[in-house]
C-alpha cells in the first residue's frame, strides 16, 4: 500500500521537484502540495494524507505553527510531519521539532534520504539529517532553561547503549549493526526509552539523551 504524503512549500519549482521525486517512487502517492501553512493545515484535515513534508519558511502561516496545529502535543490523532529547509542552521528547526515534527531534512537531501524520512515517518519513526544532527539536538539542548525531565524508571544498560546511536541520528537497521542486535530488538528498546521518558517520537528521545549530557 502506497503511504500517502502531502507537500507544503512556497517555491512552485520545489513542490512540482518534491512532487516528481516522490511520484517516482513506486510506494509513495503525493495527494496534495500547499504554496502555505494555512493550506496545508486545510488539506491535511481534509486528505488524511499519511505523511506531511513541510517547508519552515512559509507565508500566512509557517510550518512550524502548521506543524503544531497538526502534531502538536495536544492533538489527538497527529499528523507525522517531517520538515525540509534550505538553512542547515535554521533556528526555527528547534521550534519545529518542539512542536512536534517526526523528522528534519535539508533540501538537498537526495532522493535516497528523503524516501527513508518519509517511511520512516508513516512507521511511527523519525529520521533527522544524519549531518546535523548532533549540532542540532545539542543547539536544542543547551538553549533549554528548565532541566530535562526525569525517566519514569531509570534506564537499562542495554537501552542506555540504544540512546546514544538514536541521538546521533542513526536508523534501527544501523543501531542493529553496531550494537549486535537484530532491527526489532532495537525497536523494542526505542519503544522501552520512549515510554520512559514520555516522548512522543525518536526527535524527543535524541533531544532527552543531548538535554542530560549523553552526547
Amino acid at each position: 500500500m502506497s503511504i500517502r504524503v502531502l507537500i507544503a512549500d512556497d517555491q512552485p519549482i520545489v513542490r512540482s521537484g518534491l512532487t516528481m521525486l516522490l511520484d517516482a517512487q513506486p510506494d509513495i502517492d503525493v495527494v496534495g502540495a500547499a504554496a502555505d501553512g494555512r493550506e496545508a493545515v486545510r488539506l491535511a484535515l481534509q486528505l488524511r494524507p499519511d505523511v506531511g513534508l513541510f517547508d519552515i519558511r512559509m507565508p500566512l502561516m509557517d510550518g512550524i505553527e502548521a506543524t503544531r496545529r497538526l502534531a502538536g502535543p495536544d492533538v489527538t490523532d497527529p499528523l507525522p510531519i517531517v520538515v525540509i529547509t534550505t538553512f542547515d542552521l535554521d533556528e526555527y528547526v528547534h521550534g519545529a521539532l518542539k512542536a512536534g515534527a517526526r523528522g528534519f531534512l535539508l533540501k538537498d537531501a537526495g532522493p535516497t534520504l528523503l524516501t527513508q524520512a518519509i517511511h520512516a515517518a508513516a512507521e511511527g519513526d523519525a529520521l533527522i539529517a544524519p549531518s546535523v544532527t548532533v549540532r542540532l539536538l545539542a543547539a536544542f539542548a543547551h538553549a533549554r532553561t528548565s532541566p530535562a525531565r526525569q525517566p519514569i524508571e531509570p534506564l537499562t544498560a542495554r537501552e542506555e547503549e540504544v540512546l546514544v546511536p538514536v541521538a546521533r541520528g542513526r536508523t534501527n537497521n544501523e543501531i542493529a549493526g553496531e550494537l549486535y542486535i537484530t532491527p526489532s530488538t532495537v525497536k523494542a528498546h526505542v519503544a522501552s526509552l520512549m515510554r520512559k521518558l514520555g516522548a512522543r517520537n525518536r526527535v524527543e528521545v535524541a533531544m532527552w539523551a543531548h538535554e542530560t549530557g549523553r552526547i
